[in-house]
């Protein structure tokens, strides 16, 4: 288990991390979310012990990472893809770390086997590609066989197959009982990987929770109302108290087009029956997991496209 305790970090006069307390349970796969520069890389790296908090502490296994008796058997991170000498080979590079921490070189072929990089094994790092980095840095991580797994960005620069590989691995580590810890840009991926969410921004805890929360509850539902009469059925809607929503035909609707927010189609449904008025569309829509995160995170962007929140990429 990881517990983040009051956590703050601060280089000089900028606060990265502000006052950031949260806990992961073990056999899920726990998605860190934030806008860049929100303080999930900081976060991660005291959690390692790579930076010191200013206030605060973090907690492996209710240990701090430096007070571990064999720290990567506990804790596998991935921070950066390209935290290796160029001039050595993968095989090699995996061979000292786990000389230097007694590991059984019988691990190293396993590790390699593991994350595809058998045919690479030979080659010199500093020619890898980023997406060989991030498997040689996931391979590194998983050496001592940990309980606990850190990815920073572990996608980044994979190919689709690499990507779906990584999301698999993933929950594999979590259904042994692991402790997965993984943040992402890839709203869609973490849809489909994560148990539970952390969003922050600024640096704070924004919302947090099984992952449900955010792509199953009702927050963000609205039904969307189309027929040979949109007048009479706009007029009829609003006369009923529904607060109507016209989409804009410049994103692909058709004129008259239009969306009624916190609404229950069946009760739409049975109005518009009811005044004899049809129908060619009633959908139930909810918000993505990407429209909830923009709409949470909204003011803790430095840089905004303009956008609506559900038209930001």
């Amino acid at each position: 288990m990881i517990t983040v305790e009051n956590l703050t970090k601060d280089y000089g006069k900028t606060r990265a991390v502000d006052n950031l307390s949260f806990s992961l349970r073990p056999g899920a796969v726990t998605g860190f979310l934030g806008p860049n520069g929100s303080g999930k890389s900081t976060t991660m790296r005291c959690i390692v012990g790579l930076d010191t908090p200013t206030r605060g502490r973090t907690l492996v296994g209710g240990t701090e990472y430096s007070k571990l008796r064999s720290p990567l058997t506990a804790v596998g991170a991935l921070l950066d893809g390209k935290a290796f000498h160029p001039g050595r080979t993968a095989r090699q590079h995996l061979r000292i770390v786990a000389a230097t921490h007694g590991f059984p070189s019988s691990r190293v072929d396993e590790v390699i086997d593991l994350t595809g990089l058998a045919t690479v094994a030979k080659k010199k790092v500093g020619g890898f590609s980023l997406g060989m980095g991030q498997r040689l840095g996931i391979a590194t991580a998983l050496l001592g066989d940990p309980q606990v797994l850190i990815f920073d960005e572990p996608v980044n620069g994979l190919d689709p197959d690499g990507v779906r590989w990584v999301r698999q691995m993933m929950r594999n580590l979590a259904s042994e009982g692991r402790t997965v810890f993984v943040s992402s840009h890839l709203m869609s991926e973490m849809s489909q990987t994560a148990d539970d969410l952390i969003i922050i921004g600024r640096g704070r805890l924004l919302d947090h929770g099984p992952i449900s929360k955010f792509t199953e509850s009702d927050r963000g539902v609205r039904v969307r109302v189309q027929g040979p009469d949109m007048e009479a059925i706009h007029s009829t809607l609003r006369e009923a108290g529904w607060n109507v929503v016209d989409l804009p035909p410049s994103q692909g609707f058709p004129t008259g087009a239009f969306e009624v927010p916190g609404a229950e189609r069946e009760n739409i449904g049975n109005l518009l029956f009811t005044r004899g008025i049809e129908l060619h569309e009633l959908s139930e829509l909810r918000s993505s997991l990407e429209d909830v995160f923009m709409e949470l995170t909204e003011s803790s962007v430095d840089y905004t496209s303009g956008l609506p929140a559900q038209n930001q990429l």
